[in-house]
């Protein structure tokens, strides 16, 4: 199957003239051509969020094009996320450097269908090159009359705005985003008001992820039906997947969505590194439920990674070999939680520190009996009690290594 994404026909960095020669503008063009068609095409092919809830596209586009315009806010915005600051993902830092302009296009679709006129490309600023990169492709847009076309579409000018996060990993959830775009600290806020109805200075905001508003392009230049005949079964489209750990060939592996976890580790990943067994893989990043030697043929999509138990999140695979210790690693993750709280909610706060005290002491021998009891306390208390979703995943990790690699945790406490 030819990549979509990743293509060597697209990989011209902040060159809009060579996208555009290489038909990067069809689905754009399309766009401007039908904007009414926008969204029912999102929907009939079944595009859904990619930055890890997996919610369905055209629902969260639907919801902004139907708020009104607000003065006092600029218009509508949209934010097109890449913050990407969670261990194991690296994806959107690769489709902003080398491949900005589908990026940048299925923000401008996104701006055409919900009548939007203010675009943030909200990015890392640790990733200096990539900063720069996205101001030279915006300023090549702005110099370009397809940008003027965009906004004759909507009855007004559109922005495009490069906007550094704060680098902190809980400004990538949504309403932190919006806190940090108008110059705010990134605390995340109770919903609703969801971003679609009061967002940015107020104004109704459509906030994607990168490779969310990337496939927006192919599906409005190719649509619906051939979208979704790139996918294996009942999963359509291709997905980006960030293999690392334990794997002879990590990297990013752009393969059509629900590829099996066998496939990916064993045939695109080259196996396992220094022929160790395959132990176990964090799906989606650190903050979900792990996935064992049992899971191999599972296939990597929202629906049947969530018949496991598990989630496809970022599409971040993290594999462990046989010899890797699942409690040092989740001692790792729980660790990096705790110190990316923002402090807003107490229970998260103090709740991820005690937990990564208990497991950093158990992991050194020094851990009590009374130890394995009060983390499986804490799985019960901490979930639901923060106004976003880190607290979570630090209980999901902890409690899916203590259910599937309790013994672990029990010959390191002598129990």
């Amino acid at each position: 199957m030819t990549a979509v994404l990743t293509a060597e026909a697209i990989q011209v960095g902040p060159d809009l003239a060579g996208w555009l020669a290489a038909g990067g503008g069809e689905g754009l063009e399309r766009a401007l051509s039908d904007p009414a068609s926008i969204i029912p095409t999102l929907e009939a092919a079944g595009l859904r969020g990619l930055g890890g809830a997996g919610f369905p596209t055209h629902r969260k586009w639907a919801a902004v094009a139907a708020q009104p315009l607000c003065p006092e806010g600029g218009g509508k915005w949209i934010i097109c996320n890449g913050n990407e600051d969670e261990p194991g993902t690296f994806k959107d830092r690769f489709l902003l450097s080398r491949t900005p302009h589908q990026v940048i296009q299925g923000a401008l679709i996104g701006a055409i269908a919900v009548k939007a006129n203010r675009i943030a490309l909200y990015v890392n600023p640790r990733e200096t090159g990539l900063v720069e990169m996205l101001h030279a492709a915006s300023a090549a847009w702005r110099q370009h009359p397809l940008l003027a076309r965009v906004g004759g579409a909507i009855g007004m000018p559109v922005e495009i705005h490069v906007s550094p996060s704060s680098g902190l990993y809980v400004g990538g959830e949504e309403t932190a985003a919006v806190a940090s775009v108008v110059g705010g600290f990134p605390f995340p806020s109770l919903k609703p008001p969801f971003p679609a109805e009061k967002g940015v200075y107020g104004a109704p905001t459509l906030l994607n992820n990168v490779e969310t508003f990337a496939h927006a392009t192919h599906i409005l230049g190719r649509g619906a039906a051939w979208y979704r005949g790139l996918g294996l079964g009942d999963a359509v489209g291709t997905k980006l997947y960030s293999l690392s750990g334990d794997v002879m060939r990590p990297g990013l592996h752009e393969l059509p969505m629900g590829t099996s976890l066998r496939d990916l580790v064993f045939g695109h990943g080259g196996g396992m590194l220094a022929d160790k067994g395959f132990k176990a893989v964090f799906t989606g990043g650190p903050s979900n439920t792990l996935l064992t030697a049992s899971d191999l043929d599972v296939a990597l999509d929202f629906d049947s990674l969530r018949a496991r138990g598990s989630r496809l999140g970022t599409g971040a695979m993290i594999v462990v070999g046989e010899g890797t210790s699942i409690l040092r690693k989740t001692a790792e993750y729980v660790a990096f939680f705790a110190a990316n709280s923002c402090g807003q909610c107490p229970s998260c706060k103090i709740g991820t520190n005690q937990v990564s005290r208990i497991l950093e002491r158990i992991e050194a021998g020094a851990g009590r009996p009374s130890d394995l009891a009060a983390l499986e306390n804490l799985t019960r208390l901490l979930p639901g009690s923060g106004r976003c979703g880190l607290v979570d995943g630090a209980a999901t990790v902890l409690a899916s290594s203590l259910s599937t690699f309790g013994e672990e945790y029990r010959q390191a406490l002598k129990l």
